[in-house]
């Protein structure tokens, strides 16, 4: 096996590394994934199966060509944020505004009917015609915007303890991923950001148990005692339950609709963005097979 050269069907590297680079890929997509539902009030485990179906789902329509995970967008955080703000309990703690979120729902799943119309517009005048409209210097600016839009939440996260937060854990992490990429040898080279992981959350293990506040003690107490197994959702919060409501307000409807709905043409161009990355780093061009129709 040359080591210069991609391989593309991991079952080569045996099972083992296999593994290894599963968990590496599950940390990499988890903190993104997460944070969406955290800042929306949406539920995180549900955001978990549902990225995981999705993800099965896309890997059914592209035919298991395309190797990448459907996560959580941060384009949509705006529009959750205005239809459905989060609250403020007694404790000042933020929390969940399940009445309006399954509005915000309904504008999201118009969003994904967006996309089969979108894609059915690359299947019927190909790709090649439209993306004269979305080249490199388009959307990469939108991508970075979109990743821009949480450099606020970054700052409420380090703010309880800047010095720990900034110095002795993220410069930590970035050090550790950094090296291993330059001066990592072997599998070392290939799990930069699990080692990064693994070592940042020591330290912070470290510096909790000498008495340094890095992670929240509340929120670990409730990963404790979260059971194993259990539906992530009630049906009266999601959007079918919406619609069973006597007091629906259809005029909600439609302002979610409308506010929501726009989103899915940033989230289109940072789709195109993201298969541009993946064909450049596999060396395939999986806009043209399977075809951008399929991966949207």
């Amino acid at each position: 096996m040359n080591p210069n050269q991609g391989i593309y069907d991991a079952r080569q590297l045996g099972r083992p590394k296999m593994l290894i680079l599963g968990v590496q890929h599950m940390f990499a997509m988890f903190g993104a994934t997460v944070l969406v539902p955290a800042l929306t009030g949406l539920s995180v485990s549900a955001t978990l199966l549902f990225a995981g179906l999705g993800t099965l789902l896309f890997h059914f329509l592209t035919k298991g060509m395309v190797p990448a995970f459907l996560g959580s967008s941060f384009a949509f955080i705006g529009g959750y944020q205005a239809i459905a703000p989060m609250l403020t309990d007694s404790n000042g703690n933020a929390v969940a505004n399940t009445e309006m979120l399954p509005y915000a729902c309904f504008g999201v799943t118009l969003a994904g009917l967006m996309y089969v119309l979108l894609s059915a517009l690359f299947r019927i005048f190909g790709t090649k015609r439209v993306m004269r409209y979305f080249p490199p210097i388009v959307t990469g600016p939108i991508i970075i915007c979109i990743g821009l839009t949480l450099s606020g939440s970054a700052v409420t996260n380090c703010s309880a303890n800047w010095w720990v937060a900034l110095v002795a854990i993220a410069l930590i992490a970035i050090a550790i991923v950094v090296g291993c990429n330059i001066w990592g040898k072997g599998m070392i080279k290939i799990i930069p950001i699990l080692l990064g992981v693994v070592g940042s959350y020591a330290v912070a293990a470290i510096c909790q148990i000498n008495g340094m506040q890095v992670m929240d003690p509340v929120k670990v107490q409730a990963l404790i005692d979260a059971p194993w197994i259990g539906l992530p959702f009630q049906f009266q919060n999601t959007l079918f339950g919406l619609f069973s409501r006597p007091d629906l307000d259809h005029g909600m409807l439609l302002t979610a609709a409308v506010t929501i709905m726009p989103l899915a043409l940033a989230t289109m161009v940072e789709h195109i963005g993201d298969m541009c990355a993946i064909s450049s780093t596999c060396e395939r061009n999986y806009l043209e097979n399977p075809g951008f129709h399929r991966t949207l």
